[in-house]
């Protein structure tokens, strides 16, 4: 039986690095996941509970990985995205430019949030804002250690999945589906827990605006997905073959 290889060759990475397509579009993808995710729990959650406001997440990660996922793989998380550099599917430089796009876009759009929940009369965004917290910030009021594990258990699923069905970089074929749905069975998890952030870039945004305690509880929902980021990436080693996986300093994108 042959074995697809999952390491992304050369000429693909070279591609990527060379046009701006991949980095716009996880900042645009980045944007509309935090817009109309953490949109659902600031506007919608009267209406939509729980089980909408993950849906939402899911159908959102969904679609944008069938629009985008064939020009930058639709990480739109940089746990994602670490995972996919440790894998040995992404360059550094390239992973650096994912990065920042992702932050700078999960900032935008959660300011574009804002904007429309200003005009919503007696909305309240102040240290809320569809934040992530713990303590007395979470529903279920969960402690620092059993948030820190709840998110890297979560981000170590989804970060696990998006890279067990994916091939080198591209999202292809029905490789969404898989994706969307552990976004959606992460969130229905996660959200009386912590919010579910299980992606530093949709929890820095709304941070930012909300202000208060959901900035000093953001170290939190950075640190414990991209520790569940290299976890996945790790175990997903141990559990798919690997027959085309370079060492790392053999990776070089010329």
């Amino acid at each position: 039986m042959q074995v697809k290889s999952l390491q992304a060759s050369p000429e693909q990475l070279k591609d990527l690095e060379d046009k701006p397509q991949p980095v716009a579009a996880e900042f645009l993808g980045t944007l509309l996941l935090v817009f109309f995710g953490v949109g659902a729990a600031v506007l919608a959650a009267e209406y939509v509970g729980s089980l909408g406001i993950a849906l939402t997440f899911g159908f959102v990660m969904l679609a944008l990985a069938y629009a985008i996922g064939p020009v930058s793989g639709s990480h739109l998380n940089p746990a994602v995205t670490l995972g996919m550099f440790l894998a040995g599917r992404l360059d550094l430089e390239l992973a650096v430019k994912y990065w920042v796009a992702q932050l700078v876009g999960g900032i935008a759009g959660a300011a574009l949030l804002l904007l429309v929940a200003k005009q919503v009369p007696g909305l309240q965004t102040s240290e809320t804002f569809g934040s992530n917290g713990f303590g007395d910030r979470s529903a279920v009021h969960i402690n620092t250690g059993g948030a820190f594990v709840a998110e890297l258990v979560l981000t170590f699923l989804f970060v696990y999945t998006v890279l067990a069905v994916t091939h080198k970089v591209a999202v292809v074929g029905f490789d969404g589906l898989p994706i969307g749905i552990a976004l959606a069975v992460v969130h229905l998890v996660g959200i009386p827990l912590t919010g579910t952030s299980v992606n530093p870039a949709r929890s820095l945004g709304p941070a930012i605006f909300a202000g208060g305690a959901a900035l000093t509880q953001l170290w939190l929902f950075i640190v414990a997905p991209l520790v569940g980021g290299a976890i996945a990436a790790y175990v997903h080693v141990l559990t798919h073959p690997q027959p085309n996986r370079r060492p790392r300093r053999e990776m070089r994108v010329s």
